[in-house]
């Protein structure tokens, strides 16, 4: 297939640069003929203002699942927190998940807005070193509903990349929503010429969630997104008493690691459920700061020291 091509496209697409997109005969049935026949031709040219926008942001770090619920927000928001713990770092989290942006919220910053400069759109600051970027900050009313279809939301994501003035950055990490649709393929795209570092996949043991990150995994590999690791997340209830650890989503088929072993990619760690992470991120504090002793912030660090290394 031509490289500008769906994933969800016919054998014989003539790809989303040709003169005869949405109008071959291979395009016949196809779900995005009609975008495609009639978007513009030839590769967008946000694609290199964004990529030199984004020089001066040393790693772009994508936290992806094909599954909901498995609690990107929670370790993209972790994450973020633990990388901005060194004051030399400058750390940017930017929120993706348009339909459900929870990073305002999580991170402290709710109620906060978006200022226009004359470098573009300034992030919100939870703290000196921690920037934070949400369609969240642009909502009225944080209970409101943002019902857009995907070229809507595409277009605000290329405004996020294209638009913000993220300054010099040693870490972006970008939470995005569930699956491997618009809002992963627009990403894709518009950070084509960015230099991609790499993605974190976040799971739950049981087989359910493991089905659906499979297919994410297959996603980054077909689209030649480098992938960072395997996160197993909600790992067994930590008892704050007692400290011993029951199975709440068991492992039905071998968990996170075997499924990563199978599939080739690097396995980084399993975190423990925590009702105190969850309280955290209602409040929007740092848990890690919160509870360095607990089983759960232990995990959380040795995972990050492991994306750390990998980075570096």
């Amino acid at each position: 297939m031509p490289e500008a091509t769906p994933l969800n496209a016919p054998e014989h697409c003539p790809g989303t640069d040709s003169d005869q997109a949405g109008k071959a005969d291979a395009c016949a049935g196809c779900p995005n003929q009609n975008i495609c026949a009639d978007g513009p031709k030839g590769p967008d040219p946000a694609i290199a203002e964004i990529g030199e926008k984004l020089k001066s942001v040393k790693h772009k770090i994508l936290v992806l699942s094909g599954k909901g619920g498995v609690g990107k927000s929670t370790f993209s928001t972790n994450l973020s927190f633990a990388l901005s713990m060194d004051e030399d770092s400058q750390v940017g989290v930017l929120d993706v998940d348009i339909c459900g942006p929870s990073l305002p919220k999580m991170t402290g910053a709710e109620g906060e807005q978006i200022h226009q400069s004359g470098a573009g759109w300034s992030p919100v600051y939870v703290n000196e070193n921690l920037c934070v970027m949400s369609i969240g900050f642009m909502l009225q009313n944080p209970d409101d509903a943002v019902i857009w279809r995907g070229p809507k939301k595409n277009g605000l994501i290329k405004q996020f990349l294209k638009d913000v003035d993220y300054g010099d950055l040693d870490y972006l990490v970008i939470d995005t929503p569930p699956g491997t649709s618009d809002e992963h393929l627009s990403l894709i795209t518009y950070l084509s010429a960015a230099s991609i570092t790499g993605a974190i996949i976040v799971t739950t043991p049981q087989e359910v969630a493991l089905q659906d990150v499979r297919k994410e995994i297959n996603f980054c590999k077909k689209v030649k997104l480098p992938i960072l690791g395997v996160v197993e997340n909600m790992a067994g209830f930590v008892c704050p008493n007692c400290k011993n650890e029951s199975k709440i989503f068991a492992p039905s088929t071998g968990g996170a690691k075997k499924m990563a072993d199978d599939m080739g990619v690097s396995f980084l760690g399993s975190i423990p459920i925590d009702p105190r992470i969850g309280k955290s991120c209602d409040f929007g504090e740092s848990f890690l700061d919160q509870y360095p002793e607990s089983p759960a912030s232990k995990a959380y660090m040795s995972v990050i020291e492991k994306i750390k290394a990998k980075v570096e």
